[in-house]
């Protein structure tokens, strides 16, 4: 297979939705033990997502030791170092990066987000262990699809790694021990931007069968209570948003020009930093804000805008930007406008 053809079937498999191929999942499990020279499991367990995987490890006393070391760390750095000495340094790196380097960053980042929220689940939940004792079983895990970054590397250079590469085209996440396999299966949804990032206004932007999800507005964890407000958001409510973070996120799905209009807001003063923006307010002190571009651009090519809350006495963009920067205007010389 092509460099090309096996990074679209990858990049397919990453992103694939929807229930596992069962016998082909769990045909791979076993292919993969028999690879490492171990026993085949005596049971192969489904769990509808990672959280439920792991609260299910919680309870297995029988399981023995995990067995991810034989089955999947040794071969694949061992195939690794094959493929490396047989394509050399500048080789292997040109392979990567017609291969799985594009896959990485966008697994990887969505890995640990998934890491991230089955750790404060489970430290959230009655009786559980604690957020410690899910870490340590999300050690052991073997990440499936989200693996597809490397499977897309040493795909058609060996067999040695078939029976990881089955069970990721079929399934999710699963968990190699002595005794038995817990597999997971796939998402039921996945909502990424143009730019790869988790992004969705109406709902999880990742969700599976059980309705473990994660919530994300252009690459930014959220809550759902969050997304479910932003249909209901009023200026008064965007203002009173301590967080830079969210507050942007309502900005941008309110509408700038929305809120700076229903809001009664005036511009002041422009220059070369940005433009400075005023809005009265009825027993209380103006909000000054000023409006500035990025100048990098993002990984879709488009510049975002940000909304620097300044104070009330504010009367220029310069000083306003200085003043987010600790300094006065005289002193603030951006060498690059970021």
């Amino acid at each position: 297979m092509n460099r090309t053809t096996a990074q679209d079937k990858w990049r397919a498999v990453a992103a694939a939705t929807g229930p596992a191929d069962r016998a082909a999942a769990e045909a791979g499990v076993r292919l993969a033990y028999r690879t490492a020279g171990l026993a085949e499991p005596e049971r192969v367990l489904w769990a509808d997502s990672p959280l439920a995987a792991v609260a299910l490890l919680d309870g297995l006393a029988d399981r023995g030791r995990s067995v991810r070391e034989e089955v999947r760390t040794r071969p694949w750095a061992e195939e690794r170092r094959r493929l490396h000495d047989a394509l050399g340094p500048a080789g292997w790196a040109a392979h990567w990066q017609a291969t799985g380097a594009a896959l990485w960053d966008l697994n990887r980042a969505l890995a640990d987000r998934i890491r991230t929220a089955v750790t404060e689940a489970r430290a959230a939940a009655e009786g559980a262990g604690g957020p410690g004792a899910a870490r340590l079983v999300l050690l052991d895990a073997v990440l499936g699809q989200h693996d597809a970054a490397w499977l897309a590397a040493f795909d058609g250079h060996g067999e040695r790694l078939a029976g990881l590469a089955a069970v990721a085209a079929h399934a999710g996440w699963w968990w190699p021990y002595e005794n038995v396999a817990v597999v997971c299966e796939r998402p039921v949804e996945l909502h990424r931007d143009e730019a790869g990032r988790l992004d969705r206004g109406d709902g999880p932007a990742l969700a599976y069968p059980d309705g473990f999800a994660l919530h994300a507005w252009r690459g930014m964890t959220v809550s759902a209570a969050f997304l479910a407000g932003l249909e209901d958001l009023t200026p008064e409510r965007i203002r009173e948003e301590e967080n830079a973070e969210l507050r942007r996120v309502m900005f941008e799905h309110y509408g700038y020009d929305r809120y700076l209009a229903v809001s009664g807001a005036r511009h002041e003063h422009r220059d070369e930093t940005g433009a400075l923006w005023r809005i009265a307010l009825d027993d209380d002190e103006d909000v000054a804000m000023v409006e500035v571009v990025n100048s990098t651009p993002e990984p879709d090519g488009t510049h975002r805008t940000y909304w620097l809350r300044v104070p009330p006495a504010t009367r220029t963009a310069r000083e306003g930007v200085a003043w987010t920067f600790g300094l006065r205007p005289e002193a603030y010389e951006p060498l690059v406008q970021t």
